[in-house]
């Protein structure tokens, strides 16, 4: 007769027996059985019963949804990703998935119940990209439910969808709150070089790069021969003074981006800069290797980017954030000829229908300065007929 265990793991009871070898190796089954000790005994008796009489591998899924969610995040969300996601996807449990699936057992949640769910998000006032993930981490969480942790028979989520949602999602100049050159120099006019958001500003303006990939910036991710800017790292804000460096989230952040001389003498001032403060501060100095520095080199950190920003706004009146370096950035460079692809680079998105999307008001321009070229071919044909 099989023989089986219990164990526990952060806060959790699991239930293991073996089965039958295959190719002369012993195999054994693991399954989780919740918080309770008791739970996991009764279990464990029932699994073997089951296996001792049909030879078959039972699955188990006696534990409610809220238990299941919170053993998925802690063993699987908590290892496996990156502390800004592990953030955001607690955030979808406790405030939407729990308290509306919680007190379900967990092979009781069915197809119907989601979809009735997903109808109701489409009809709420949530954004769109809100609802996204919460269906995201739906599937997740109900598809390793089934594979690998065995406590149910199948993906409740497998064949619902999301309703129609109707947002706008047409991006204009407003919305992007794109701005001019006019505007950008009056933005300098108010910020000079030893506001710490003054080079964060310079380049995002020359690069199209994020808040984060900016702070996380350092100075050997700089080639002053090359030209080039390469990105890989991504610092992430967590409090007032927790922030980490990570990595980019899509192979398309990681990325080199040709600068300019412009970009090229700023970094070089800041160098020197840096190299400077190092001698008047002495002992006190902050040693890093960040190019985003205070003046006694302590880095720039996101928050403090979106403040000074904000702040910027209320003094010039008109619509600004730090984004609207980047969303500035990409459309400079369309209107003026830039390949679709090159920007799509430049910024790192991993699609170029995103790059097309949202940069849809200048490629409308685009198509028709196309069609203004055929139209004048034309008449230079006709002319010379």
């Amino acid at each position: 007769m099989a023989r089986g265990s219990i164990r526990k793991k952060d806060g959790y009871y699991y239930y293991s027996f073996e089965i039958g070898r295959k190719d002369g190796k012993r195999r054994r089954i693991e399954r989780s059985a919740g918080a309770s000790k008791q739970t996991a005994e009764k279990l464990l008796r029932q699994a073997l019963s089951e296996y001792e009489s049909g030879d078959q591998v039972p699955v188990e899924s006696n534990m409610s949804t809220e238990e299941y969610f919170r053993f998925w995040y802690e063993n699987y969300v908590v290892t496996n990703l990156k502390e800004n996601t592990q953030k955001n996807y607690l955030g979808i449990l406790d405030n939407h998935l729990i308290p509306k699936f919680g007190i379900y057992k967990i092979k009781s949640v069915n197809l119907a119940m989601i979809q009735a769910y997903l109808n109701q998000l489409g009809e709420s006032s949530l954004s769109k990209h809100t609802c996204e993930i919460i269906q995201t981490v739906l599937r997740k969480a109900f598809k390793m439910a089934v594979f690998p942790y065995q406590l149910i028979k199948q993906n409740p989520t497998i064949y619902t969808q999301f309703p129609q949602y109707n947002e706008d999602r047409t991006y204009t100049r407003e919305k992007l709150k794109i701005i001019s050159m006019d505007q950008f120099e009056q933005i300098l006019a108010i910020t000079p070089k030893a506001n710490p958001v003054y080079m964060p500003i310079q380049i995002a303006f020359n690069t199209g790069m994020r808040r984060g990939e900016v702070c996380g910036l350092q100075w050997d991710c700089v080639n002053f021969d090359k030209q080039t800017i390469q990105v890989k790292r991504n610092m992430q804000q967590y409090g007032k003074a927790d922030w980490k460096l990570e990595t980019p989230k899509t192979q398309a952040g990681y990325r080199k981006i040709v600068i300019g001389p412009t970009l090229i003498n700023i970094l070089k001032e800041q160098k020197k800069h840096q190299m400077e403060q190092r001698f008047r501060y002495g002992e006190f100095y902050y040693e890093s290797n960040f190019i985003c520095t205070k003046e006694n080199r302590k880095p720039v950190l996101p928050n403090s980017v979106k403040y000074y920003c904000a702040e910027i706004q209320k003094k010039l009146g008109f619509p600004f954030s730090f984004h609207s370096l980047r969303h500035t950035h990409a459309t400079m460079l369309l209107e003026n000829g830039a390949k679709m692809k090159e920007v799509q680079h430049r910024l790192g998105h991993a699609k170029i229908t995103t790059t097309m999307d949202t940069y849809s008001h200048v490629t409308r321009k685009m198509q028709n300065q196309t069609v203004n070229i055929f139209e004048k071919m034309l008449k230079q044909s006709k002319d010379e007929g």
